[in-house]
């Protein structure tokens, strides 16, 4: 029986009675209340609440994420009673899952839970999605400023009574202060004249224009009235982990302010063909895609715009970037066809549209989509393409942006060749033992020392090294809570360096050598950071597995294999240099990359980090039409390379499985380090030699 007054008990039965299959529930810590349907499970219902409860896997009951704990008894607080028998019995995902992964005491799988009466749910701060470390800047060097839109401040004498007499009065006042001819209006044009019309205005008026002039016509886009001078463009990166978005003054070139934020299509998938598949399996899917997008870009327009001290109705241009799944489901297309053979386009045109047409709040705003390649290579290619220009270079330069889906761009000025690799989200820390994103107390890098085999490790948000005496107290507060992507890439290639990982991936068992190493079931893990726990004990906190080392033996292996694919394609030898772009990229260092194989062998100095090259790319789409002409250009000459139906691909996929390669030379690589030489297949500890320690690197 509920307690409480008798006042609130029937209050809460009368509830109760309207809700019918409907139940009441409570999350804790933040005390939010929902009605959930039965059946319904416990992520379904934080999602579609915001509830802060993590997920990466699309409810596939494989990442753990979702972990949430039963709270049972009376809640007085609430008037509730939270019985055990209103949740579903464990099931045989559940645990599976458990048999293979450490579960949170207590807890159950929010994605497998199912809801049969009231409960109090608590989530527990480690599936709590946490802000991520957004690291996404934008290079504008050599950029022209040249508008793709124009604001014209007129004076429009003459009949404004009628729709007629506006256009006729702005067509004069345009010709004569302007010297210019309005060719066409757009819709949203029409739409503001409506409204304008109709005798409301006085016979002479103070109009504000916005034309967008192309070669062949001039287009009214907006009239407004009185002064408003005011020119404001954002660029957004939709990407398929972050978002990234950059305010900007069209008059000037100026960037107001930046901000980011996670893609919160994560709730139905961590990597694209995941999110492909919820919309297969969900009658709603698409839709749900299509809104998640279109809110998270209104809600980051709206914090810059506020941030600046505008108003959205300043906002004149947009320019959004994305993979192929990220440009669909915000332009509300179909995203099935990019799954399933042979991963077709929508439309491989560049698309101009109204921004009330895709639901952002911007009344005088357009939106501007560069032209997708093919199937698995997107907007965001595209635009990183305008922002490294290939199409300019002399010698052989490949382009990688490594993400969930990794794009890989090679050639020069006579040819550019185009793919897209499935990594997956081990780079980004999922489907990794203690992965996670970066996020302070992530762990980003790592050493070994080659000498004693300890390990020192830097964590995000904390200014030492492990090593460092005021390392420990440095992270009280953040805590050493996982391992990122870039110091995972780090951990593998250092496990690899220090003899205690075979090429071929397997962990050796090294523990008459050094206690990192422990036995973990019938391989070896290495730790990493043990906490504050026991050596001997079967809870350390922080370690790389052998399932972790092979999540990036796949990762990286699909990645090089596409790489390899196109310079095979172009005949041409190796690449000549190497930029890395996104936020991924620009943690990875270049020698790392390369001791694992991520990347062919260059001339270590060529290899550079060009940070956000698709959110550059598309600063620069929305400061000058000459870049959108370049890029319409030269978009339909890249040659594209699915890897999907390559037969080519399998068999290079095979040769970068080992570290860094089955068959590859590195004489560059080689300059720089020595390479540990193992037998085939070798499972045996290597010999203990002297070495001196070798010097920590930043």
């Amino acid at each position: 029986m509920v307690e409480g007054t008798a006042a609130e008990v029937a209050q809460v039965e009368r509830r109760e009675s309207d809700m019918g299959s409907l139940h009441r529930i409570v999350f804790t810590p933040s005390g939010l209340e929902t009605a959930a349907p039965e059946g319904s499970t416990v992520l379904s219902v934080a999602q579609a609440s915001q509830i802060d409860l993590d997920s990466v896997c699309g409810a596939r009951g494989v990442c753990g994420r979702c972990q949430f704990r039963p709270s049972f008894g009376e809640f007085p607080k609430w008037a509730l009673s939270s019985e055990a028998e209103n949740l579903s019995e464990i099931g045989v995902t559940e645990l599976e899952y458990q048999n293979r992964r450490a579960m949170i005491e207590g807890a159950r799988l929010g994605c497998q839970a199912t809801i049969l009466g009231p409960l109090v749910i608590d989530v527990p701060p480690e599936s709590q999605v946490h802000a991520p470390v957004i690291r996404k800047d934008i290079d504008l060097g050599g950029l022209s400023l040249d508008p793709v839109s124009v604001v014209r401040v007129i004076a429009a004498n003459g009949s404004l009574s009628s729709m007629s007499g506006l256009k006729q009065a702005i067509g004069k006042a345009l010709k004569d202060e302007w010297g210019l001819v309005a060719d066409v209006y757009s819709s949203r044009a029409t739409k503001h004249l409506q409204s304008l019309s109709g005798g409301a205005l006085a016979n002479e008026q103070t109009l504000t224009i916005q034309i967008r002039q192309s070669d062949s016509l001039n287009t009214i886009s907006s009239v407004v009235s009185g002064t408003h001078v005011e020119q404001l463009g954002v660029a957004i990166d939709l990407g398929s982990t972050t978002v990234a978005a950059h305010l900007l003054d069209l008059r000037h070139g100026e960037v107001l302010a930046t901000s980011g934020a996670m893609n919160p299509q994560i709730r139905l998938g961590e990597d694209l063909m995941s999110r492909v598949s919820y919309v297969m399996m969900n009658a709603d899917g698409g839709d749900q895609l299509t809104r998640l997008a279109r809110d998270c870009i209104s809600k980051l327009v709206a914090e810059l715009v506020g941030e600046s001290g505008h108003t959205l109705e300043d906002v004149t241009e947009v320019v959004v970037v994305g993979n192929p799944v990220m440009h669909h489901s915000f332009l509300g297309f179909d995203v099935v066809p990019l799954g399933q053979m042979p991963f077709e386009l929508a439309t491989n045109s560049a698309i101009l549209v109204d921004a009330e047409e895709v639901e952002l709040p911007l009344p005088n705003a357009s939106v501007y989509l560069p032209p997708c390649i093919a199937g698995h290579v997107g907007a965001d290619t595209s635009a990183a393409i305008l922002a490294q220009a290939p199409y300019e270079a002399t010698a052989q330069q490949l382009l990688v942006d490594i993400g969930t889906n990794a794009e890989v761009v090679f050639g020069d000025n006579e040819q550019l060749y185009a793919a897209s690799s499935p990594t997956g989200p081990a780079f980004e820390g999922a489907q990794i033992t203690h992965g996670q994103r970066a996020v302070p107390g992530a762990i980003e890098r790592v050493r070994i020392d080659r000498d004693s085999l300890e390990p020192e490790i830097k964590v995000i948000g904390c200014d030492y090294w492990s090593s460092h005496p005021a390392f420990e107290d440095a992270v009280s507060d953040i805590g050493v809570t996982g391992i990122c992507g870039s110091g995972v890439i780090e951990a593998v290639a250092e496990l690899f360096l220090s003899g205690l990982m075979t090429a071929e991936g397997v962990i050796l068992d090294s523990r008459e050598l050094t206690q990192r190493v422990v036995a973990d079931g019938r391989t070896f893990s290495y730790v990493l950071y043990p906490g504050e726990a026991d050596f001997d004990s079967t809870a350390l906190p922080i370690t790389v597995t052998q399932p972790d080392v092979r999540a990036i033996q796949l990762a990286k292996a699909a990645l090089r294999a596409g790489i390899d694919l196109l310079v095979e394609r172009a005949d041409q030898g190796g690449p000549k240099e190497i930029r890395l772009a996104g936020a991924f990229g620009a943690q990875i260092d270049p020698k790392y990359a390369m001791v694992l194989g991520l990347i062919p062998d260059c001339d270590l100095g060529k290899v550079v980090a060009v940070g956000n090259a698709a959110g550059s790319g598309a600063v620069r789409l929305l400061l000058s039409k000459s870049e959108r002409n370049v890029l319409e250009g030269v978009v339909p000459t890249v040659e594209k390379v699915e890897t999907a139906i390559e037969a080519r691909f399998q068999e290079l996929f095979v040769d970068a499985m080992s570290f860094p390669h089955a068959s590859a030379r590195n004489p560059n690589l080689e300059k720089t380090l020595k390479l540990p030489s193992f037998p085939l297949a070798s499972t045996t500890p290597r010999s203990r030699r002297r070495r001196r320690p070798a010097r920590k690197e930043s």
